[in-house]
């Protein structure tokens, strides 16, 4: 029993470490923002209700996995009207569609130290198109600071079919990671 005991200890050990730690984003010292240009004017905005895994070990990560979701009742541009505006059916529809979600497929170093590229699929109004992303992770006391920014479209995704403002949006990252419980927990 005993050395059935060790051996599970062992492995526990062994799986975390090939796996990487899991992290949990810290909404409120995050950020994420996009611009957009509307009628040529840049207009900024921001989502605040970041929630989802990361497990991430920068010395291997290919073992690193990142499943992340935005709640989109949380955009904000500065306008109370046309953030109502942009949480109706005709351009997030946040009645079906309460989320935006990436899922990792692929994490690989960068050649500089503490920069590296993910690979995934971002899911915004269940329709899921491939994204890639250049960040860097400084390590913080119990996790990481991630930031990065991509360039997407807006009407492969189906929002704002008709709409005169900008298909093309600028997105910046900036993620506060902290370790998960049950990882810094100590039986």
């Amino acid at each position: 029993m005993r050395k059935q005991i060790v051996g599970w200890l062992v492995a526990m050990i062994v799986t975390g470490a090939a796996f990487g730690q899991t992290y949990l984003p810290v909404a409120d010292s995050s950020s994420i923002t996009f611009t957009i240009k509307n009628l040529g004017v840049p207009v900024k905005g921001s989502f605040s209700a970041l929630a989802g895994t990361i497990r991430f070990d920068p010395e291997h990560p290919e073992t690193s996995h990142f499943d992340v979701q935005v709640g989109v009742a949380s955009i904000n541009t500065g306008n109370k009207k046309r953030d109502e505006h942009l949480r109706d059916a005709a351009f997030f529809d946040v009645q079906n569609y309460p989320v935006i979600s990436f899922v990792s497929k692929k994490v690989t170093a960068g050649k500089k130290a503490g920069t590296f590229f993910i690979e995934g699929t971002l899911t915004i109004r269940s329709i899921s198109l491939p994204l890639s992303i250049a960040f860097t992770a400084v390590p913080t006391s119990d996790g990481f600071l991630m930031e990065g920014a991509f360039d997407t479209r807006r009407k492969p995704y189906g929002v704002g079919k008709t709409s005169t403002i900008s298909d093309k949006l600028q997105v910046q990252l900036r993620v506060l990671v902290r370790q998960a419980a049950q990882d810094s927990e100590t039986d």
